[in-house]
């Protein structure tokens, strides 16, 4: 997806992606966020929060370096954005990331590597291809598959990348291939297997195995529209077809797969990519349609796409399944994970010895019927429980009366951790959750019980007044109307990710929290009662590189 210019061009105001200066803002994209750990005295010590860093790259204004992640994903200095999806190598998951050791002062992205046994904890281990080797220019988004069949001739099991390489604005695609089991990757010397064709947006190819036609499928981000390319062996590829949807700005990182209802037996066939949610009241996310494929072409369901998420800050997703699930279960279950970050105010906020937020926690997909239609639902993967501390939860319910702000029964410290909460609302009216405090910033994860649905308002944090108006909306998903919903809040130094609804709603955006604030809830137009509270303190993932 998202690159920049080649250092021998002009300078790009936008690290990640040249070509769309005059969509968004772009440049220094910061870490935001919130960090709040509720944990009682008498439990095990807090987690410490990650110590200050003094970067030689860039000024680090006094005081932020306190918003780095502890619990997400981050490069132990610089520059990050775009995940890619992972793949699962020797029983190790290998992901890769968009990374820019020169930024500021240099362009570029390459392919960072990371490792996890459990989708949760990731290793840094350094750069895996690197920009400005080939002379076609820096490595952007694409994605790496295993080559069980051979059908490259590099041997069975090949680790083999395909990725968009961009120089001096033209967009091509290239091809990596790796002798060490993904930890470094080689030029083809056959590249770029696919020349731009006269367009300025051509990139992101997603490469998946279809089984029923027995040959690879490529998708790619061609600005409105997503073209369709097949091969038997990975280097030389044909159009077969397109998908256009208008209105919903430059369609980037698409996704396709299949999945089926374990439920109802439906089956189906899921086309994504992150896009512009504004026509529908949104902000920028990953979008989907439902459909078939029939091995050349997509036909959608219906011409409005579903959301993933209904926050402001979860782009370039991508989506994976585990090939330990054998055929059936890896079309019942999938896994997900994005950029916790917005390229519309990149330049607007501080940040620490890192650069450009990052990543999600791992999100388990399933697909269920909801109302008739067919759609993603995500929660947290179970292997997040085992990063949990000792919780806190609360013994008796906590009744919160109209008009009185009540403290929940926790202590700060400081570091991430995971909320847990069943909100009752039987009369209708308003509960909000206040995260920090008004005087030096908050966010408040609130449930509308009359309108049906979870909302999260970050217009009292600390980084509020830089973003744009359209960006300190609230954000809401819906969950209905039966008066109770349970929250499963992930709150780290700079994200938040709320889920409900069994997971039929999600919300993730980035913010600035008061760390000291603590966690109040109020009620309007009626009373309610907060149950069933467990807070857990979430391990630290050490950034380093390994």
């Amino acid at each position: 997806m998202t690159g920049v210019e080649n250092p021998r061009a002009k300078r790009s105001l936008r690290p990640g992606r040249a070509t769309l200066l005059s969509l968004v803002a772009a440049g220094v994209v910061v870490a935001i966020g919130l960090v709040i750990l509720l944990l009682p005295r008498d439990a095990s010590p807090p987690v410490e929060p990650t110590p200050t860093v003094t970067s030689d790259a860039f000024d680090v204004p006094e005081g932020w370096e306190r918003f780095r992640p502890t619990f997400h994903l981050t490069p132990e200095r610089h520059w990050m954005n775009d995940p890619q999806r992972p793949v699962l190598i020797d029983g190790e998951w290998h992901l890769y990331y968009l990374y820019n050791a020169d930024y500021p002062e240099g362009n570029g992205t390459e392919w960072h590597l990371a490792t996890s046994a459990d989708m949760v904890t990731w290793k840094n281990r350094g750069v895996a291809i690197e920009k400005y080797r080939n002379g076609l220019g820096d490595i952007l988004t694409g994605s790496a598959v295993v080559d069980e069949r051979d059908t490259a001739g590099f041997g069975a099991g090949t680790i083999v990348a395909l990725t968009t390489q961009q120089d001096e604005g033209v967009q091509r695609q290239s091809m990596f291939t790796s002798a060490d089991g993904g930890r470094t990757f080689q030029n083809y010397e056959g590249n770029p297997i696919m020349d731009n064709p006269g367009v300025t947006d051509w990139r992101d190819p997603k490469v998946v195995w279809d089984d029923a036609h027995e040959r690879w499928v490529m998708v790619l981000a061609e600005g409105e529209r997503l073209g369709f390319y097949t091969s038997t062996n990975l280097r030389e590829w044909t159009y077969v077809s397109d998908f256009v949807r208008d209105g919903y700005g430059l369609l980037e990182c698409p996704d396709l797969f299949e999945m089926v209802d374990p439920v109802s037996g439906r089956r189906t066939w899921v086309l994504g990519a992150s896009a512009d949610a504004a026509r529908s009241g949104g902000t920028t996310g990953f979008a989907y349609w439902t459909g078939t494929w029939d091995g050349e072409r997509f036909a959608a369901d219906a011409d409005e796409p579903q959301w993933l998420d209904g926050g402001s800050d979860f782009y370039a997703a991508v989506t994976w399944d585990d090939p330990r699930d054998g055929d059936r279960g890896r079309l019942e279950r999938r896994f997900a994970l994005a950029w916790v970050n917005n390229w519309a105010y990149a330049r607007e906020l501080p940040g620490g010895s890192w650069q450009g937020g990052s990543l999600s926690t791992t999100r388990e997909i399933t697909l269920r019927e909801v109302d008739g239609r067919l759609t993603l639902l995500s929660q947290p993967v179970t292997e997040v429980a085992a990063q949990e501390g000792r919780a806190r939860s609360a013994v008796a319910p906590v009744t919160v009366v109209p008009g009185n702000i009540t403290a929940l029964p926790v202590q700060s410290t400081g570091a991430a951790y995971r909320l847990r909460a069943t909100v009752s609302a039987p009369d209708g009216g308003e509960v909000r959750l206040r995260l920090g405090s008004s005087e030096r910033g908050e966010v408040t994860v609130g449930y509308d019980a009359e309108a049906g649905k979870v909302f999260l308002d970050r217009r009292r944090d600390e980084a509020a007044d830089a973003l744009p108006d359209t960006y300190r909306e609230v954000r809401v998903a819906p969950v209905g109307t039966g008066g109770t919903v349970v929250f499963d809040v992930i709150v780290d130094a700079s994200s938040i990710e709320v889920f409900t609804g069994d997971g039929q709603a999600s919300l993730t955006s980035a913010a600035f929290v008061d760390l000291t604030g603590g966690v109040t809830v109020e009620s309007v137009g009626a009373g309610a009662e907060i149950r069933d509270v467990s807070l857990s303190p979430l391990a630290v993932n050490d950034p380093g590189a390994r």
